[in-house]
């Protein structure tokens, strides 16, 4: 199974070349260090701790673990693998002071693993969020690198392709010495696809660990953009198509009915940095007035109704200055983003229906009032109603504050899942595999 999956990988390696080509920036970005040609390391005889994070989103929630691994483990070197350039840019950026080294992902073939993992020769291998590469996960075993998957999490949908395979699951997951995940439906899903249950443990989930505090970008953007009260902001974050449309057109039915002192203003986040260009041209035919968070400052940053923020790892700045937040990927069915940064930020929060990535988290914030979510809707239905929603929270101060004052408490209650996870890690950090 293994040689048929490297067979097929180098397939899609191939279909993908014309990508690689043609957009450069993107794919192309960190091609040698993902063939195993990693920068300068030199080994010290200390042991070395090789955190995996996907892309941005594991890159921040990885803000808290990595603070605990530095004061829990201080003899460990620690290096931070990212898969995409946006990730690598933010990883570079935020542990600067931590992380001796900070690389792209290795394609997953075996020779390009083997070299990365003779460069490094890891102690320990914790991978986010159930990063399941078959040949890392076999070679990294067979370096006696201990191998832990950390704030471990696996939607329905990945369940069921995974489902499919479970002879070959069963196996790679063998190489797996510890599965620490964010909740029961994560753990279970995990064990039916053949871990053995002695090894996984529920810690929770990291990201209720982020600490939100304003931060000085927060302050430029406030003061650059005039974000007050007299002009209230909606947020919408990580979207992805066609909801830009569908919020735009929401974001017309508010701002007609809105008192004239107190018109909102919306701020979009696309989830994917190659939409930029795609979501300023439908901004342009908006009829609003706009800018763009990659231009130079001007006059225009003050008054212009829609402000795009066309930018890395900054959204998260922009939380404590909005009024509500839209989380996407949740009026289509991709199944949502995260609402646990929005609700750090002290937020009033508002989704679609379809949150099947984070099903359990969602639920509870929906049980405790932290969460307006919209039913199941039509598409030609999802404007009026957002536009809806919008406009009654932006009338009832009560409401926004209410769901803003919850959710915290429920990010503020779920605290924990960093010192937890340490606490798993220790034996595995203390103990020499072949003991």
């Amino acid at each position: 199974m293994f040689f048929l999956y490297s067979f097929l990988l180098t397939v899609g390696f191939i279909a993908m070349l014309p990508l690689f080509i043609l957009r450069r920036g993107k794919y192309a970005a960190g091609f040698w260090q993902r063939l195993g040609f990693l920068p300068e390391f030199e080994q010290d005889g200390r042991k070395v701790l090789w955190l995996h994070c996907v892309s941005v989103g594991e890159t921040n929630a990885a803000r808290p673990l990595v603070k605990e691994i530095i004061e829990s483990f201080p003899d460990y070197r620690l290096v931070v693998s990212t898969t995409t350039k946006t990730g690598q840019n933010l990883a570079k950026e935020i542990f600067k002071d931590e992380a001796e080294l900070v690389f792209y992902f290795p394609f997953d073939w075996k020779f390009s693993v083997r070299r990365a993992l003779r460069k490094i020769k890891p102690s320990v291998v914790l991978l986010m969020e159930t990063e399941l590469w078959f040949n890392f996960l076999q070679q990294a075993n067979r370096s006696d690198a201990k191998i832990a998957i950390v704030n471990g999490r696996l939607s329905e949908k990945s369940f069921g392709r995974y489902s499919h395979i479970k002879k070959t699951m069963r196996h790679v997951l063998h190489y797996v010495d510890l599965a620490l995940m964010q909740g029961r439906s994560d753990a279970k899903r995990l064990i039916d696809l053949g871990i053995r249950s002695s090894k996984v443990k529920i810690t929770g989930n990291i990201k209720f660990d982020q600490d939100f505090a304003e931060s000085d970008l927060t302050g430029e953007f406030r003061q650059r953009f005039a974000i007050s009260e007299n002009s209230p902001l909606i947020v919408a974050a990580s979207t992805h198509a066609p909801e830009e449309s569908l919020i735009l057109q929401a974001f017309k039915d508010v701002w007609k009915t809105s008192a004239a002192d107190k018109l909102p203003r919306l701020l979009i986040a696309p989830r994917h940095p190659e939409r930029f260009d795609e979501v300023f041209a439908l901004v342009k035919k908006s009829g609003f007035d706009w800018v763009r968070r990659s231009e130079e400052e001007s006059s225009r940053d003050k008054t212009a109704e829609i402000i795009l923020l066309d930018s890395i790892g900054e959204l998260r700045t922009i939380y404590p200055l909005a009024e509500i937040v839209f989380v996407g990927g949740s009026l289509i069915p991709h199944g949502g983003q995260s609402i646990l940064e929005p609700a750090s930020g002290r937020c009033a929060i508002v989704t679609g229906f379809y949150t099947m990535n984070f099903a359990d988290i969602v639920k509870e914030f929906l049980q405790q009032d932290a969460l307006v979510q919209l039913p199941e809707l039509e598409e030609k239905q999802v404007s009026a109603k957002l536009a809806e929603v919008f406009s009654q929270l932006l009338q009832d101060t009560h409401l926004r504050r209410k769901l803003s004052v919850n959710a915290s408490g429920v990010m503020q209650k779920s605290r924990g899942a960093s010192r937890k996870t340490i606490e798993n890690l220790q034996p595995l950090l203390a103990v020499p595999k072949n003991q």
